[in-house]
């Protein structure tokens, strides 16, 4: 081989080299390229129509919601700028929208007001949105979103609707210059229907014909996503061009021509709000806990609830620090967005961003927006809300009388307490209820063996035969709740000589209750001082540490669950007892009142 050929050669195999090296680093680049396509998506026409659309939409819903809580609506209207932003771009549910919403919007209020706080004060509610957005995080990167599923549906409608109640009398003065007078929410509506010629005609008018301009936008099925911007547009240029009397944005608050500035937050007021803040990142995450299924990702990907929980916190956060209030997903914002053709992410990116732009170019505009024709706007959307409840309040009514009191004392407290503590009394009836649910639950089958082996169902004896083996299936949770029933079904071991109870734990949890376990403990003493045994069979492995562990496996004897046939631990336990019984025991008849303990496997 020549000196050239061998150069040939050698370029041939670096050439070969050099091209796999760069092919391999193509591929890699292009398999990132993809991901993140699929992660963020291409953002279409329809998203930009879409964002368009969300974001003005955000104009009077966002300063509505602020006014109902006695905020300064333009940070109302500045929680639909950057929150929705970050939100969108973090959040697993990707037509997710983090904005202001009532329910966060009058919890806030109630947390600052409870704190004796201003709630105009900008460092104020800049430190109570940044702290939401800290508890939002940290409960999200601790994958605590199982926790909500512990709030039931009974306390979840009857806190939506007290909310919702709110949000209709929390507008009643704007909608009609008639201020209702009480101690509740539910004393100042009845007052404000017993008062109407305390009402001012000319904002009673404007509310009333923004009703019906929305009813009639919303006839229109191209006008439906945006009826309520219709409604406003229409009826304050009217009111304008008229020259109605009637109180105006600018009476309130000045909107200025500006993007939203840097904030710092009063780290002085954070101690007395850390425990309000808290009832308002449960308030928003809760709201938002039902959009993945209500609005599921148009590219087929997975929602996370506890990726949602860090998103919202990271949109608090920032959007804390750039004067907006606390923010949550919004499902009635995410509804405007995806009816309007959302299909990415960036459809929320985009609402933020055009808002921006509104504020910065005609910012002035929203000045003249009748206050009436916001208490209109709202007394409509409460209204839905309310209406939109009504088939969850007849399944509550027909579920339970347990559940139906705890929907009625939610929706009590949402109207005559502060919203954070009508929450901690939600949480705490949803625990009792999961606890009576639990205790109702629990009980015990009988089984019987026939000759061909099968296991068939029979009523639970009251009390242990003698010298015979008895089984039963436990269901339940193994919670303390269970006790007074499992106590009353169990049968009772006294004078059943020599009797075998096999008790079937397959479905008991890995790790049971205390109570549980004394209770137990206790059973198994008195069987055995009987001369009889107790066998829990289809013990796991975790059971079974956990009973080695307290001593109770001193006293039982354990047949381990197994994989294989559904009821092969229940027939080794049933086979090994009916030899036990059937073998010889010279010494039970100089032993009366005693056994020996029972052998441990």
């Amino acid at each position: 081989m020549t000196t050239g050929d061998a150069t040939t050669e050698q370029t041939g195999r670096n050439g070969r080299k050099t091209g796999r090296k760069s092919s391999r680093k193509t591929g890699r680049k292009t398999g990132r390229t993809r991901s993140l396509r699929a992660k963020w998506g291409r953002p279409g026409s329809s998203d930009v129509t879409s964002g368009m659309v969300t974001g003005l939409f955000s104009i009077p819903e966002g300063m509505a919601y602020a006014s109902i809580a006695g905020f300064n609506p333009v940070a109302g209207l500045y929680a639909g700028v950057v929150p929705p932003i970050l939100g969108s771009l973090t959040a697993p549910t990707v037509l997710m929208i983090t904005t202001l919403t009532s329910a966060i919007a009058l919890t806030g209020q109630s947390v600052l007001s409870d704190a004796g706080l201003d709630p105009h004060d900008a460092g104020n509610v800049a430190a109570l949105t940044v702290l939401v957005g800290l508890i939002m995080l940290v409960m999200g990167l601790l994958r605590l979103g199982v926790v909500l599923a512990f709030v039931s549906n009974a306390v979840m409608v009857g806190f939506s609707t007290g909310i919702a109640l709110q949000i209709v009398t929390g507008v009643l003065k704007d909608a009609t210059g008639y201020k209702p007078h009480g101690h509740n929410k539910l004393v100042q509506l009845a007052d404000w229907l017993i008062h109407p010629g305390q009402w001012q005609l000319g904002a009673t008018l404007v509310a009333a014909s923004t009703v019906a301009v929305w009813a009639l936008a919303r006839a229109v099925k191209r006008l439906e996503p945006v009826a309520l911007l219709v409604a406003m547009v229409a009826v304050s240029i009217a009111v304008a061009v008229l020259g109605t009397d009637v109180e105006l944005v600018r009476d309130i608050a000045d909107i200025p021509a500006a993007l939203p500035s840097f904030t710092a937050p009063a780290w002085d007021a954070v101690p007395e709000l850390a425990a309000g803040a808290f009832s308002v990142a449960l308030v928003a995450l809760a709201q938002a806990a039902g959009i993945p299924s209500s609005m599921p990702n148009p590219d087929g990907s997975r929602s996370g609830v506890d990726g949602d929980f860090v998103s919202q916190g990271i949109a608090n956060v920032g959007g804390g620090l750039f004067q907006a209030l606390p923010s949550g997903g919004s499902l009635s914002r995410t509804g405007v967005a995806a009816s309007a053709g959302a299909r990415t992410r960036w459809a929320g990116v985009v609402s933020g961003v055009f808002l921006a732009l509104v504020v910065l170019v005609a910012g002035t505009l929203a000045e003249h927006i009748p206050m009436p024709v916001i208490g209109g706007l709202i007394l409509v959307v409460g209204g839905e809300l309310i209406w939109g409840k009504r088939q969850d309040i007849l399944l509550v009514l027909r579920t339970s009388k347990l559940s139906t009191a705890a929907m009625l004392v939610t929706f009590l407290a949402t109207t005559q307490l502060p919203l954070q503590r009508a929450i901690v009394i939600g949480a705490v009836l949803s625990l009792l209820l999961y606890c009576a649910q639990a205790a109702r639950h629990a009980r015990f089958t009988a089984l019987v063996r026939d000759e061909a082996g099968q296991w068939s169902t029979t009523p639970v004896p009251a009390r242990l035969p003698p010298a015979r083996v008895t089984v039963l299936a436990y269901e339940g949770t193994s919670l303390f709740a269970e006790l007074p029933t499992l106590r009353t079904t169990l049968p009772g071991p006294a004078d059943a000589r020599n009797a075998v109870l096999v008790l079937v734990v397959r479905t008991a949890p890995d790790i049971p209750s205390s109570a549980i376990l004394k209770a137990l403990r206790r059973y198994a003493a008195t069987l055995t001082s009987q001369g009889g045994r107790l066998i829990l069979a289809g013990v796991r492995p975790e059971t079974a540490e956990v009973l080695r562990r307290t001593g109770l496996a001193d006293h039982v004897t354990l047949v381990p669950a197994a994989e294989g046939p559904l009821l092969a631990p229940l027939d080794t336990a049933y086979a090994e007892a009916s030899a036990w019984l059937a073998a010889p025991r010279p010494a039970d008849a100089e032993r009366p009142s005693g056994g020996a303990p029972p052998p441990q496997r």
